[in-house]
């Protein structure tokens, strides 16, 4: 069985928080308008600041001086492409990750869960995976995952893929376990995977109930009528009018009343959110949608 190597950026220190100068500014806009001429990948939407942050990582792993070395390398040679989209939309993600969180789902939302015949879950910005298998298992435990289906989705086409494959590290197996156990799991993370050769593959019937697939909130459409939408640590990136666009995709993606989880770290300041969604767990980011009134 084939381990996935880790990404690794060169030893780039992800705490650093550059300023770039006017003219680097002026190189920043060129490459971003490039990129989104050349491969329809648009970031002008996303923090300043991150983009500052991630697009000197993106020089300094390729020893250039200035970012416009870069553009013409971005224009011709799609795995410099990959890499930068590799650098920009790098998350933090395992099986589990705030397992309070889960727990808190598992206790305040799952018994609501049982009322739907169906259960449509959207994993926004799903990465490698690893949080779609986690709500799988979750479903599974609470006896849903029969009526159940995850749409994973993510920007990035390479990681969707190493989500397809379900097979992840020893490493972060051993994290999952632990993780498993602090959410409250009522099994073995072992009944839901397979161990060969330094490495684990998720079991098929979690494989079977979740759909890969490549969606941008920059400018993608609503998934319609998901009873959940988790869309944890992602909007972090965003500039205010995106985080406003998402807030707005997947309040029309929500089934009425429909569950909303957000990350610990995301900070809700878009103009109509407090009208259009209720706290189930301000502590947890959990809110739920509001009934819409009939006229």
């Amino acid at each position: 069985m084939k381990v996935k190597p880790n990404f690794e950026l060169d030893n780039v220190d992800f705490n650093e928080n550059p300023t770039f100068d006017p003219i680097a500014q002026i190189e920043m806009d060129l490459l971003l308008d490039a990129v989104a001429r050349r491969y329809g990948y648009d970031f002008s939407q996303y923090s300043n600041k991150m983009l500052c942050r991630r697009l000197s990582m993106f020089r300094n792993h390729y020893k250039a001086k200035n970012l416009s070395e870069l553009i013409p390398r971005l224009l011709y040679d799609q795995e410099v492409m990959g890499q930068l989209l590799r650098i920009i939309s790098v998350t933090v993600t395992e099986f589990f990750r705030d397992p309070k969180f889960f727990l808190t789902f598992k206790q305040q939302v799952v018994p609501l869960l049982h009322t739907y015949a169906f259960i449509s879950l959207w994993c926004a910005g799903c990465a490698s995976g690893e949080e779609a298998y986690s709500w799988a298992i979750l479903l599974d435990e609470a006896g849903l995952l029969d009526r159940s289906r995850i749409y994973a989705t993510d920007i990035n086409s390479n990681v969707l893929q190493e989500g397809r494959t379900g097979i992840y590290s020893e490493e972060i197996y051993l994290k999952a376990c632990n993780n498993y156990q602090l959410m409250g799991g009522t099994r073995r993370f072992d009944d839901y995977c397979r161990r060969s050769y330094g490495a684990i593959k998720m079991a098929d019937r979690l494989q079977k109930c979740i759909t890969f697939a490549r969606h941008n909130l920059v400018h993608d459409g609503v998934f319609g009528e998901m009873v959940v939408v988790s869309c944890r640590n992602v909007m972090i990136y965003f500039g205010s009018s995106l985080k406003q666009r998402s807030v707005d995709l997947f309040h029309k993606s929500l089934c009425s009343q429909g569950f909303l989880c957000l990350g610990d770290s995301e900070t809700i300041e878009t103009t109509n959110f407090s009208s259009v969604f209720q706290p189930k767990d301000k502590c947890h980011r959990i809110y739920q949608k509001m009934p819409e009134l009939k006229e």
